[in-house]
């Protein structure tokens, strides 16, 4: 069966999390994916412990990994994860699907190669703060000359032309400028960290993904490229589609524990008796009948998941006198949005994982298999595929692609010797 992207061809010269997660999913559903990778420039995640190898197999202990992770993170010089011969499996999962291509860009015959590129892979998407690619000679302008075809995709963590364009940011940052970190996390202890990244996820790749792809059906309309200017800021500050909407027409902001959905109800996490967690999300009355019969007080029911903070604290008290298997049985046959907090390992072993197809098998390559996150998106005639783990970027690969633009073995070679091709 076709794939839904089949014949879609991404440039990618993106590195850390939010590019690398956008193309991935965009591999997964069929585009082909060249990543642009370079040993003069330290990408993260290629080394971030738990590592394997090339194959698919084991790397270094868990001490040596942990060692090395925190050395890499405080020295910014990190080996390749050619010469050091192991890889994050992190990269593993996020280069999943795709090829790779070695270029050391400050090079002035990498730019030409990237020229010939953009002949067949018309999708760029690059994560370089704004004017780096222009300076490296491979900028919208410079290419979309070329290519008039080309679709430009531009992720930032600011955006382009404005006051904030050149300024370093990370996640954290993007929340921070967003106003969601305003009333997001408890009131007495201020703003909450996350276990992953939101505006690099959720706005960045989720975002370049969404702008791809409507260029992608405007192209076919017309037959033009065009430039993307995709801020995880802008994407965070959208977040606030209900609070700030509100904000807007009423000029009153929301605080920490002050709204339906940030812990100013019922609807919030509770421990249990052995420590571990459960969440309600009852908003609606059904739901919070059946919350309020499970833990024996029917005449909460006239209220509502508003009922204030003296019926909030006796359902905390209520809930932290069992364990958490007590709480899962208890409300099994209850439909009142009542749901363990999982562990990871939990959660992806669960019955839902495991229908849902959420961890998959992918091929290392040597004949081995690992185990990956697999994609959300279930297509009923194109379906998703996993042709390879990521894997580090190598010469054989680089001079696989040269070859296919054109590029003769001695042309490869003497590349090669004038330190293009690394």
């Amino acid at each position: 069966m076709k794939t839904a992207l089949e014949g879609l061809k991404i440039l990618d010269f993106t590195t850390l999390l939010p590019g690398p997660f956008a193309t991935m999913n965009l591999a997964d559903m069929g585009a082909e994916v060249l990543r642009v990778s370079t040993n003069t420039r330290t990408d993260l995640v290629d080394s971030m412990p738990p590592l394997i190898d090339a194959a698919g197999r084991s790397g270094a202990s868990v001490a040596d990994q942990e060692a090395y992770g925190t050395a890499a993170v405080e020295s910014s010089a990190m080996p390749s994860s050619g010469e050091r011969g192991n890889y994050s499996a992190a990269a593993a999962q996020l280069g999943r699907n795709k090829r790779s291509i070695l270029l050391n860009l400050r090079e002035a015959e990498a730019a030409e190669i990237v020229k010939k590129l953009i002949m067949e892979y018309d999708v760029v998407i690059e994560q370089f703060r704004p004017g780096v690619m222009d300076k490296l000679g491979i900028g919208y302008e410079t290419l979309s000359v070329i290519n008039p075809r080309l679709i430009y995709c531009s992720l930032t963590g600011y955006g382009h032309g404005n006051s904030m364009s050149d300024r370093a940011g990370h996640d954290i940052n993007y929340l921070s400028l967003s106003g969601l970190s305003a009333y997001s996390g408890r009131r007495t202890e201020g703003p909450s960290l996350m276990g992953m990244q939101i505006a690099d996820v959720a706005s960045g790749s989720a975002n370049v993904v969404i702008a791809v792809l409507a260029a992608v059906i405007h192209r076919a309309g017309c037959g033009r490229g065009q430039f993307l200017d995709i801020s995880m800021t802008d994407g965070a500050i959208a977040f606030n589609a209900m609070w700030g909407a509100g904000y807007l027409v009423s000029g009153e902001a929301p605080e920490r524990e002050g709204t339906l959905l940030n812990g100013g109800t019922l609807y919030d996490y509770y421990e249990t008796k052995d420590g571990r967690y459960v969440s309600f999300g009852g908003l609606e009355p059904k739901f919070w009948e059946a919350f309020c019969r499970v833990l024996g007080h029917e005449e909460w029911i006239p209220l509502t998941v508003s009922a204030g903070a003296e019926i909030k604290a006796e359902a905390r008290r209520i809930l932290k006198t069992r364990e958490l298997a007590h709480w899962i049985e208890a409300f099994k046959g209850a439909d009142a949005c009542f749901e363990p907090v999982l562990e990871l390992d939990e959660a992806l072993n669960s019955r839902l994982a495991v229908e849902r197809e959420m961890v998959v098998d992918v091929p290392a390559g040597d004949g081995r298999i690992i185990k990956q996150i697999g994609s959300p998106y279930k297509f009923s005639e194109s379906p998703v595929r996993f042709t390879h783990i990521g894997r580090p970027p190598s010469i054989e690969e680089t001079a696989a692609v040269l070859n296919e633009l054109g590029y003769s073995h001695g042309e490869i070679e003497r590349l090669s010797k004038n330190g293009v091709l690394r």
